[in-house]
């Protein structure tokens, strides 16, 4: 059935209210407009940030949403001017586009574009614009992406096109945490051979920070987490050392610089806590040390004494690892295919769309490191 230049009507897990699960709704997905591509989503994962605009965030005019930013799919159909998709190509939609045009794409120092809700939306995670609409009412595409539905378009700026031998339920998670976790210790922390890590926070991103600074050639990873059973799977990714800040009654800080003989040369914050962030600060060596902020959060402010930095330290953000969306989604999805990183190993659940609620539950208690939803069969 030829569904181009049609609106397609299909499932999608529906956030109208911030706090509330998702509703399983029948939306309307345009077709593309110019530049845009339609894309069948296959696969999806389920990342924190979807819960943070969920339950922290909950800005009144982020909803009605259609949530998931880390999913793959097929190619539909394409808008008037896209030159670089066809129908049936392999894809993973971007959350951070990149036009190739702009000030910051031109410049090798950021993966920031000027294009695209995070040029300037961070409180509302969408763009007003949207090719959905359900029972009559516009519903927003978050963060520009929407997975958690069978169809969405995009604009070409913000889809990478990727092997066709690629498994769509594994590699969706080049779309957000692998990429960006990896990217933290890759691309902005830049570890060195020979070098000690921390690494805060033992779900998906920071997993992939720890294979990240294994991949580096870092020599002493030391992973630190309030769960002790991610011990095991921090191992897997290439921890040398597990830490529970629970299991001391000083600052994880002070017992990182008794480990390191005065502190860690990097390290990363996955967890989104400002209170984390000052920790994963404090621990960097003096004279050297760089500690990068991964975990996305937008609520509070941080803190710390100036001492820190003027004694050295530098403290540093990152935004999807550092990677220039189009140009480094692909270069991981030929590096998994290559066996040089592992995808396989996050993934301890499989669910259907169906079951979005279910997932979201399991990610709250901490009880999956990532959760791939099948949104449509291919």
């Amino acid at each position: 059935m030829d569904t181009a230049g049609k609106v397609i009507k299909c499932k999608a897990a529906v956030a109208w209210e911030p706090n509330k699960p998702l509703v399983i709704e029948d939306i309307e997905v345009a077709p593309p407009q110019a530049n845009e591509v339609r894309i069948k989503i296959v696969a999806t994962g389920v990342c924190h940030t979807d819960l943070y605009h969920l339950f922290e965030g909950m800005h009144k005019d982020g909803f009605p949403a259609v949530l998931g930013h880390e999913g793959a799919g097929i190619v539909e159909s394409v808008g008037p001017g896209v030159s670089e998709f066809q129908p049936g190509d392999r894809v993973i939609p971007l959350f951070i586009s990149q036009c190739r045009e702009c000030r910051f794409c031109k410049s090798p120092k950021t993966n920031q574009c000027e294009k695209g809700w995070a040029a300037d939306h961070y409180d509302v995670m969408a763009l007003a614009d949207s090719r959905f609409t359900c029972k009559g009412k516009k519903v927003l595409q978050f963060m520009g992406t929407s997975t958690f539905s069978e169809y969405t378009v995009m604009n070409q700026i913000a889809v990478a096109k990727i092997d066709p031998a690629a498994p769509l339920d594994k590699v969706c998670l080049l779309g957000c945490g692998v990429c960006t976790g990896f990217g933290a210790a890759v691309n902005t922390a830049k570890v060195e051979p020979g070098s000690t890590c921390a690494v805060f926070g033992m779900g998906a991103v920071g997993l992939a920070a720890v294979m990240g600074c294994k991949f580096a050639g870092a020599k002493r990873i030391i992973a630190v987490d309030t769960n002790p059973e991610k011990a095991e799977k921090a191992r897997v990714f290439g921890a040398t050392e597990f830490v529970n800040p629970k299991d001391y009654n000083r600052p994880i800080s002070k017992v990182l610089a008794e480990m390191t003989n005065g502190g860690v040369d990097y390290s990363l914050e996955c967890v989104g806590n400002v209170d984390v962030m000052r920790n994963a600060l404090e621990s960097c060596m003096k004279g050297w040390g760089v500690s990068v902020v991964v975990g996305w959060t937008d609520k509070h402010d941080f803190s710390a004494r100036p001492i820190q930095l003027i004694a050295g330290r530098t403290w540093k953000g990152t935004l999807f690892g550092g990677f220039k969306s189009k140009d480094g989604v692909p270069q991981m999805v030929k590096a998994y295919m290559e066996r040089k990183v592992k995808l396989d190993e996050f993934i301890t659940h499989n669910m259907t769309l169906a079951q979005v609620n279910e997932a979201i539950e399991l990610m709250k208690r901490g009880g999956c490191i990532r959760t791939v939803l099948s949104v449509s069969r291919h």
